[in-house]
C-alpha cells in the first residue's frame, strides 16, 4: 500500500474513539468454544485490537497486525486496560512474509479492502501460516451490503460470497459457511442491518 492510503487509515484512526468499538466482533465471540488458552493466534487487518484483546482474554498467544501503526497503538492501550498481553505489528499485507506454519488460529474478520489479485494471495497466504489442524475463522460481507450502506467496501469485487469462500477454501474441511442479514452495532463504522457472511475452515492435518 502506498504511503497515501497509510495516512488515510491513520487518520480515520486517530483521536480517542474506537471506531469500532471495544466489543469482539459478534461471529468471533460465538466460537469461543472452538478456543483454547495456549493457541497462538493471528489477528489480520486487527485495527484498533477489540478482536486481538478479546483473544488474549481467552489465554491465546496472539499477534495482532495492522497497516495503521495509529491504530496499533490504541490497540496497545485496550490491551493494557485490559491487563493481557498483545504482540502488535505493523504490516503492509500484500508485502509482508507470512512466514512458516506457526498459528492455530487465523483471524480475519472484515478483511474486504484487498482487490481480488491481491486477497487471493492473502488467503494463499493465510492457508499458509495456519498448522495442520488450526482453524480459521473469517467473517465478511455479500455483496447485498451495498444496498444496505452501513459498513465495508463500496466495490463489488471485494465482497464475498458462498461460491468465492467455498472455491478459496475448497483445500481445507469447511466447518460452517453460513450467510444472513443481521443488526451489526460494533462503533460507528458498522451500525445497521448488514449482510454478511461467516467462514470456519480447518487445515488439513
Amino acid at each position: 500500500m502506498a504511503d497515501d492510503q497509510q495516512a488515510f487509515w491513520n487518520e480515520r484512526f486517530a483521536g480517542n474513539e474506537y471506531l469500532f468499538g471495544t466489543d469482539p466482533n459478534a461471529f468471533l465471540a460465538s466460537q469461543r468454544d472452538r478456543l483454547k488458552p495456549g493457541m497462538r493466534a493471528l489477528a489480520i487487518a486487527d485495527g484498533e485490537g477489540r478482536n486481538g484483546v478479546w483473544l488474549a482474554r481467552q489465554g491465546l498467544a496472539v499477534l495482532s497486525t495492522d497497516f495503521s501503526p495509529v491504530a496499533l497503538e490504541k490497540a496497545n492501550k485496550l490491551a493494557a486496560a485490559a491487563g493481557v498481553t498483545l504482540n502488535t505489528e505493523c504490516v503492509d499485507l500484500a508485502r509482508w512474509n507470512w512466514g512458516a506454519p506457526r498459528f492455530d488460529v487465523v483471524v480475519a474478520i472484515f478483511v474486504q479492502f484487498t482487490a481480488p489479485p491481491e486477497r487471493a494471495r492473502m488467503f494463499a497466504n493465510i492457508k499458509q501460516v495456519l498448522l495442520p489442524g488450526g482453524l480459521l475463522l473469517l467473517e465478511g460481507y455479500r455483496p447485498k451490503q451495498l444496498e444496505y450502506g452501513t459498513g465495508g467496501p463500496s466495490q463489488v469485487e471485494n465482497l464475498y460470497t458462498r461460491e468465492l469462500l467455498e472455491r478459496e477454501f475448497a483445500d481445507m474441511e469447511i466447518l460452517q459457511l453460513a450467510e444472513y442479514d443481521a443488526e451489526v452495532n460494533e462503533g460507528s463504522r458498522h451500525k445497521g442491518m448488514s449482510a454478511l457472511i461467516d467462514l470456519v475452515a480447518k487445515k488439513h492435518v
